[in-house]
């Protein structure tokens, strides 16, 4: 059905009586047509012909896509066809294509862009990686965070949710007329219970330790992680050309703080590295040092089977570590110096110690705690092993 479009029109159109969907063409601009559908989507279509064979172009939604924006983008694809070139642009309007072109300009910066790429490609572009951006609706979103949520829990859906948050309002500012469907209380989970307190107690911690004793590397790599505080994918990256006359220094590149940070390693960590075979590359690896050590998931979950220590994580031995301080004696300062922490504040500006001295003591004190809790007197409880001296 032809039509002389206008704002007013658009906002209010409903399908003819009796049709599903109508589409109203532009007597403007030949080609151009605003579909509106029983339910009140209304989206804009391009109709043309190209090499013999008709082709139907979908521009985005209204009002997302203004009136005025869909008749531009149409003289463009008349343009296109007019040169014999495929007017193909919705290819280029997906929300994957978005993605894509975020990862690339803005999202490669951050430290979380490898966890970033792997939500997009886990949940995001299996459902709505191929839909034009600007057709994707709320209501499909709220399903996919009910898929998501349902299969994986609330805490990766409101995850997956802060990623396409963050990928639509980059767009939007980059764009005159797309307005991201995602509103505030989409999220599954609220901030506070996302907060994870969990310290594991002397009890798990000893059950924990003694248990991963029989897991080949994967027990050195668990040790080495509480002894020295560190984060999951810092020790797991760790190389032996880091290693130096008893220091650890985690490069500025491995590090979120994006600075040097060297951590004195405790002689009980160091005894752990003298009993592994050395290597050039990973200090954890399965292969010689080639590949560092992964399938984390795997190796946590037959280490819950095999101890009985239950709801936990490895990011939660840091946690652990820092509480382990508190209760020898270091002082917060430097506990927080050992975390790779950075002390805000005119401190933090002015203050250029290296403090090694003291966050060698803070190791070693760590260290001797964790020693008379996991080696401790109870019947039953096999002594801590050490390496020579």
């Amino acid at each position: 059905m032809k039509r002389h479009l206008t704002d007013r029109f658009c906002a209010t159109a409903k399908p003819r009586d009796g049709e599903l969907q109508t589409d109203y063409f532009d007597t403007q601009v030949s080609g151009l047509a605003l579909r509106v559908t029983q339910n009140g989507h209304r989206s804009w279509t391009f109709h043309c012909s190209l090499g013999g064979k008709r082709k139907r172009l979908t521009f985005g939604s209204y009002p997302a896509i203004s009136l005025a924006s869909a008749r531009t983008r149409a003289d463009e694809a008349k343009a296109a066809v007019a040169s014999g070139t495929d007017p193909s642009l919705a290819a280029t309007e997906t929300l994957k294509h978005v993605c894509e072109l975020y990862m690339a300009r803005d999202g490669a910066k951050l430290r979380t862009a490898e966890w970033r790429k792997s939500v997009l490609d886990r949940h995001i572009y299996p459902t709505l990686g191929s839909r034009p951006i600007a057709e994707i609706r709320r209501s499909e979103i709220v399903q996919l965070l009910d898929r998501i949520e349902e299969g994986s829990g609330p805490v990766m859906a409101t995850q997956t949710l802060a990623v396409l948050r963050k990928v639509m309002n980059w767009h939007a500012t980059r764009s005159d007329d797309f307005l991201s469907p995602i509103v505030r209380g989409m999220a599954r989970t609220k901030p506070s219970e996302r907060a994870r307190e969990r310290v594991l107690t002397d009890d798990e911690l000893r059950k924990v330790w003694q248990t991963a004793e029989g897991c080949g590397v994967y027990s050195s790599y668990l040790h080495f992680l509480l002894l020295t505080a560190a984060r999951r994918s810092e020790v797991a990256g760790m190389t032996w050309a880091e290693i130096s006359g008893g220091d650890w220094t985690l490069p500025g590149a491995r590090n979120k703080t994006k600075l040097d940070l060297v951590r004195p390693l405790s002689r009980m960590a160091q005894d752990i590295l003298e009993e592994l075979p050395k290597a050039v590359g990973f200090v954890w690896s399965t292969n010689g040092g080639g590949r560092a050590i992964s399938d984390f998931g795997g190796l946590k979950r037959q280490l819950d089977a095999a101890s009985g220590v239950k709801s936990w994580r490895l990011h939660d031995l840091r946690r652990t570590a820092r509480s382990l301080m508190s209760r020898a004696g270091v002082p917060s300062d430097h506990a927080e110096r050992c975390l790779g922490h950075v002390i805000g504040g005119v401190r933090g500006v002015y203050d250029r110690h290296e403090y090694h001295a003291e966050k060698q003591q803070a190791f070693e004190a760590l260290a001797a705690l964790i020693e008379r809790i996991v080696g401790g007197t109870q019947a039953g409880v096999v002594q801590l092993k050490r390496g020579k001296r």
